[in-house]
């Protein structure tokens, strides 16, 4: 309970504190733009690997800035962001690696009964 006086102290009794409606609202247009951007990478490219890869970093660029603020992650320990990290990243390249494990497992199956 006495941890908690200070912040008493700063605001007046009754006070409200002020809004951070700038912030909301930067996180707001910088969200829009991504999405924007992805739209337009996936509606004016042709299908093919460069517009998936494209689309797929924009969408982790925005997934990354998502954890960083409103899971606050970006206030955090250098550690604790690593932890988070490196588990994150190990999953991507275990589901890349299954992905490409299972398509020539499937293509030699396939190939072998023909």
């Amino acid at each position: 309970m006495a941890s908690h006086s200070h912040h008493t102290e700063e605001l007046a009794q009754g006070e409200i504190p002020k809004a951070q409606t700038r912030i909301i609202w930067k996180t707001f247009i910088i969200l829009c733009v991504l999405t924007a951007i992805e739209f337009a990478f996936a509606f004016m490219m042709e299908a093919g690997t460069l517009r998936n890869a494209i689309f797929i970093g924009l969408t982790i660029v925005k997934a990354f800035y998502i954890v960083g603020e409103f899971m606050h992650l970006k206030h955090e320990t250098k550690g604790l962001i690593w932890a988070v990290l490196v588990p994150t990243v190990l999953l991507v390249w275990l589901l890349v690696a299954l992905l490409v494990e299972g398509t020539f497992y499937g293509e030699s199956v396939f190939n072998y009964f023909d």
